[in-house]
């Protein structure tokens, strides 16, 4: 990397292992020239998410800003972190290159780790070579014994305490364990018997030789190797030892001359081990930089919690316009410049903080206002008919503009016909002051007509309303409208339109996020309208769950997508239409005959009188036992009532227990307000 390039940029924590000496950096240098590269590296163990769209622009262009790399000599390598064959499909493989090219990345190569899975090997070999690595058979459990003993030594040891006292070591086969001082000669032939396949999962693992003695876990001798008999979804079934994540991607980013390996906070103390390994191999060293990952509300981005959302059936898959996944915000509508767009205004910083997804939502709106064609659409649509249609005598074909600020998007033409459809939210029995939309002997405009509808005649069957019936007015003397409505003609296509609210009831999803979804994060309207000017850019053919497809925006409504699930034929009419609404227009609190809100609850459940006053006589002790929702969600607790244990028996988590201080908090208020 060229020296004129702003390298204190992307500065991080410092480490002694992490200097090149001079001769591997002129090395590093000559390979290069001017080059600077990075390395998007994700595992394939699901689908990419939002997270990992704010890592790619970060990777493949905002680094590079930083560090002010001219665009010609940038480079950026797309690499499979693919060590976990028991994790990792074909399927997942096939959708991270998907999504990285719809994003419109483009990258100087496409890796896998796994192709390294030689020289890997051989250095794991060096290692042991170097008496630096060595075979194990500790458990799980006696690991994790050694890990906590460890640990409470260093913690001694940080208090200025003796650790012999505080925590002695008792038996030395934990600590620092049976198998450390094994002979090279030895650990080889064990290594080599684990490749040949001679041992159960399990049985062995290869460890690094690291530090006990350090204040860091991640420095407690970590696991290099470990036995699986999996056949890998690229590699094949050559190997049954798999090398760990720790012990890979700190070597391929070496192998690859990556100049900068950027990654989220939560690795911040991997740096340990990754300069460790290179530092003991002898290899380059990357600078490396951690950025905080982002953090939307009212979302999840934790693989495991994803993985639940869909294997629970909460979700319908990975690509469920709900999911943060970039399959399932592409399918939502948002497109390649909305979320690029985004990730370069939130930016890349070491402060972690949690995003307003009203900002995603707002870049959405501003992209798709000048992209998207105009149509307009009945959700709950009630038939109206015009009793004076017959004695018009103008031409009710209007000529519309396919979008309201590019006129070279074109027009198309909405016909009023005898018979129109309203939307249920534009009618009322009764009228008021603030109510701008049609009620009985009331007048509305009509948009595109220019004059009024007057309801005079409501239709009701078993206490639904069925029909209305009015007269147009288009005279001088007619009523000043307060709105215009929009409608739908009687040659209407049927849809359904699927409405989208937060897929959780609260901004920031806690421990107890199952119980904080949304039951009403998806409402479907299965006997919609749309006027059938759209036949023209809506067909079967044309639809790729890989590709952006047809935006429309619903007057009144908001910027809707065309889902996967069409079928529908342009020529021959027939087939369904389903729409996804991406995202709603921008309210105007101004006026009551602007936007139309479907009505979509937000989760949070409304609390009666009664039930305050019932929750006020609970006693602070007593809170998380008999507040109804916290019933049963905890199975200990301690001696002033707080929780120790979830309901599974394992331990509430500092988080947890953070977030339950505050709610109890607020319950102690509301109590002595009654006191």
């Amino acid at each position: 990397m060229s020296e004129e390039y702003n390298s204190t940029a992307l500065n991080a924590r410092e480490l002694e292992w992490a200097n090149n000496p001079p001769e591997t950096l002129a090395a590093h240098k000559a390979r290069n020239g001017p080059i600077c590269r990075t390395r998007f590296p994700p595992e394939p163990n699901g689908y990419l998410h939002i997270g990992h769209a704010k890592s790619m622009n970060m990777n493949f262009s905002l680094a590079f800003q930083k560090l002010n790399v001219p665009p010609e000599h940038r480079r950026t390598i797309f690499r499979y972190d693919d060590t976990n064959p028991d994790a990792e499909t074909a399927e997942y493989i096939d959708s991270l290159k998907r999504d990285l090219e719809w994003l419109g990345w483009k990258p100087e190569r496409t890796t896998y780790s796994s192709d390294n899975f030689g020289k890997l090997y051989e250095f794991a070999v060096e290692l042991v070579k170097k008496e630096l690595a060595y075979v194990c058979d500790m458990t799980k459990a006696e690991m994790e014994a050694q890990r906590e003993l460890a640990m409470k030594r260093a913690n001694a040891r940080a208090r200025g305490l003796d650790p012999d006292v505080e925590a002695p070591i008792t038996d030395p086969n934990i600590l620092p364990g049976r198998n450390r001082n094994t002979s090279v000669e030895r650990n080889l032939e064990l290594l080599e018997k684990m490749k040949m396949g001679l041992f159960a999962e399990g049985q062995y693992t290869l460890r690094l030789k690291m530090d006990f003695e350090s204040s860091n876990p991640n420095m407690y001798d970590l696991v290099a190797y470990r036995i699986k008999y999996t056949p890998h979804p690229h590699a094949g079934d050559g190997w049954c030892i798999y090398p760990s994540y720790d012990f890979t991607h700190g070597i391929c980013d070496s192998l690859e001359d990556i100049d900068y390996s950027i990654c989220t906070l939560e690795f911040e103390t991997r740096r340990e081990p990754y300069y460790w390994i290179l530092h003991a191999l002898d290899l380059f060293r990357p600078a490396v930089y951690e950025m905080s990952r982002l953090n939307l509300q009212y979302t999840v981005l934790s693989k495991r919690r994803l993985i639940k959302l869909v294997d629970t059936g909460v979700v319908r898959g990975w690509d469920d316009p709900r999911m943060p996944t970039v399959s399932g915000l592409r399918r939502r509508g948002y497109t390649p410049v909305i979320l690029n767009t985004f990730c370069d205004d939130i930016g890349a910083t070491r402060s972690a903080n949690v995003v307003e997804i009203k900002k995603l939502e707002q870049t959405a709106r501003l992209a798709l206002a000048a992209t998207s064609r105009r149509a307009m659409a009945a959700l709950d649509p009630i038939k109206v008919v015009i009793t004076n249609y017959s004695e018009q005598s103008e031409n009710m074909v209007y000529e519309v503009q396919n979008s309201p600020t590019d006129p070279e998007a074109g027009v198309h033409t909405v016909t009023l016909t005898d018979v129109i459809y309203l939307d249920s939210t534009d009618f009322r029995m009764e009228d008021s002051k603030d109510y701008f939309g049609l009620a009985p002997n009331k007048a509305v405009g009509l948009k595109y007509y220019g004059g009024n509808l007057v309801c005079e005649e409501v239709i009701e069957k078993n206490g639904k309303i069925v029909e209305l019936k009015g007269h147009l007015d288009n005279g001088p003397d007619r009523v000043k409208p307060k709105t215009y409505l929009s409608w739908v003609p009687s040659n209407s296509l049927p849809c359904e339109i699927r409405v989208y609210n937060h897929l959780f009831t609260v901004p920031e999803p806690s421990d107890l996020w199952e119980d904080e979804i949304n039951p009403d994060s998806e409402q479907v309207f299965v006997n919609a309208l749309i006027d059938p000017s759209v036949a023209e850019v809506i067909d079967v053919k044309d639809i790729d769950k890989w590709k952006s497809n047809t935006a429309l925006q619903l007057e009144r409504f908001g910027f809707f997508v065309v889902d996967l699930d069409t079928t529908f034929d342009s020529k021959t009419r027939k087939g369904s239409i389903v729409l996804n609404r991406t995202v709603s227009l921008k309210e105007d609190k101004g006026k009551s005959g602007g936007e139309k809100s479907a009505p979509v609850n937000d989760g949070r459940k409304v609390v009666s009188a009664e039930e305050r006053e019932a929750r006020m006589n609970i006693a602070p002790e007593d809170f998380f036992r008999l507040a109804p929702e916290y019933n049963g969600k905890f199975s200990k607790f301690d001696d002033e009532g707080f929780p120790t244990h979830d309901e599974e028996g394992k331990e509430v988590t500092k988080s947890m227990a953070k977030k339950l201080k505050k709610e109890l908090d607020k319950h102690k208020k509301l109590v002595s307000k009654k006191n």
